[in-house]
């Protein structure tokens, strides 16, 4: 890397949402470790304290991505004290679902409002910022998302949206000077499942299966993940956007 595209890694201020935890705590070090400053964005307090513990360039920053206003207030929060935006990395996410016949508006409300449309409003409030440094989005999906994947089929349907999302504002931002990609996780270890109301018996069950169909032979970790977007929004990578990278382990292609 040339020492100007070295500085300019060192210098940019990052965006992360989800970086309580899992991938977003991985992604926010990641950033973090090669000089960055990140805002970690988040819920909770505590996981977000956690989060920034031995990493002095990252600012916790609580906020509920779906409320009013909370797009705005999270970009003035990192422009107004860093004065610049370079990278937001859209990985809030909500699990859940079920089969048809299950589905309702407490269902398909918080993952419709969580994983795509506070993407959508976040994204939209920081590409003037983004605009002005040139910078790049990094949109969080699944693997799921490009297979059938029946009795949950909302939640990968939505984070399939954003993937689309991705490849339209990659060709509408890129007059603009701001490239958009995603990053397209498998099975990784992290506090979804937990969230999704699976009993015991049930992750071990989906553990099994997603083994099974996985190449590398292995459930990915938060870091493999976090590699790969750190990777995307490098200065060295300004030739790609609208991509859509897939993490894992060689699922997708078995």
């Amino acid at each position: 890397m040339s020492d100007s595209k070295q500085e300019q890694k060192n210098n940019r201020v990052v965006v992360v949402t989800g970086a309580g935890t899992g991938i977003g705590r991985a992604t926010a070090r990641a950033f973090a470790r090669q000089g960055a400053t990140v805002l970690a964005v988040g819920r909770r307090p505590e996981p977000l304290d956690e989060t920034a513990t031995g990493f002095p360039g990252i600012r916790p920053h609580v906020a509920d991505i779906t409320a009013p206003g909370a797009p705005e207030e999270i970009v003035s929060a990192a422009v107004d004290t860093y004065g610049r935006l370079d990278v937001l990395v859209n990985n809030a996410g909500i699990g859940g679902g079920g089969p048809l016949g299950t589905l309702d508006r407490r269902v398909i409300d918080p993952l419709l409002e969580t994983n795509l449309v506070a993407p959508v409003l976040l994204t939209q409030a920081a590409v003037p910022a983004l605009e002005d440094a040139r910078g790049v989005v990094v949109n969080v999906t699944t693997t799921i998302g490009q297979r059938g994947w029946p009795n949950s089929s909302f939640y990968p349907a939505t984070k399939s949206a954003l993937e689309t999302l991705t490849r339209c504002w990659a060709v509408e931002l890129a007059p603009r000077g701001v490239r958009v990609v995603a990053v397209a996780p498998g099975a990784i270890e992290t506090p979804i499942a937990d969230h999704m109301g699976l009993g015991p018996e049930q992750r071990k069950a989906l553990r099994e299966w997603q083994l099974a169909h996985i190449p590398l032979g292995r459930i990915g970790r938060p870091e493999d993940v976090a590699w790969a977007i750190a990777a995307l929004a490098a200065p060295d990578a300004a030739y790609l956007t609208g991509t859509v990278l897939p993490v894992d382990g060689g699922a997708l292609v078995s």
